[in-house]
């Protein structure tokens, strides 16, 4: 028997005054594209913003649907968007907030697996990882340097289909 052991790093600020302001920005225009989520069901709304290597900003919301696999997350509108329509160009930074109309998000909200999975398939394309921020309603941000490695840090990987 042997231990495998990975380590992840997350910077934690407590305010949005602790970040440089084009983190600050891009936490405002999550928030602006969380606001045109569609989340009757759930009420979680979600905002994501991408920041690409040519200072593009690509955004995405959640949109739900009564068939509830046939709703995609915001994350996953982003960087679908930015891969059909910027092929070639990477991601440089992230930005993710989270609300809840019937009650308070405290912590910031890490994206869920098929959401991570999809992130890591453009982190490998472009050889480079996608350096992360996420948010609540307000309170603690975390970023994560390192991409998607930080909160998946076993992640299916392409050369296991090339055996």
């Amino acid at each position: 028997m042997h231990l495998i052991k990975k380590e992840i790093e997350i910077e934690v600020y407590d305010s949005e005054l602790e970040l440089q302001i084009e983190d600050q920005d891009l936490l405002r225009l999550a928030r602006e594209s969380m606001e045109n989520a569609y989340a009757p069901y759930s009420r979680f709304l979600v905002g994501c913003v991408l920041l690409l290597e040519n200072n593009t900003i690509v955004k995405g919301s959640n949109q739900e649907n009564m068939a509830y696999p046939s709703g995609l997350c915001a994350e996953r509108v982003a960087i679908f968007y930015a891969g059909a329509n910027y092929p070639g160009v990477a991601v440089k930074t992230m930005a993710i907030v989270a609300r809840a109309k019937d009650y308070t998000i405290q912590n910031p909200i890490v994206s869920c697996g098929a959401c991570l999975q999809s992130l890591t398939e453009y982190e490998k394309q472009y050889k480079k990882p996608i350096r992360t921020i996420l948010q609540g309603e307000g309170g603690k941000i975390w970023i994560a340097n390192k991409g998607t490695q930080a909160f998946m840090p076993f992640q299916f990987n392409v050369e296991e289909l090339k055996r």
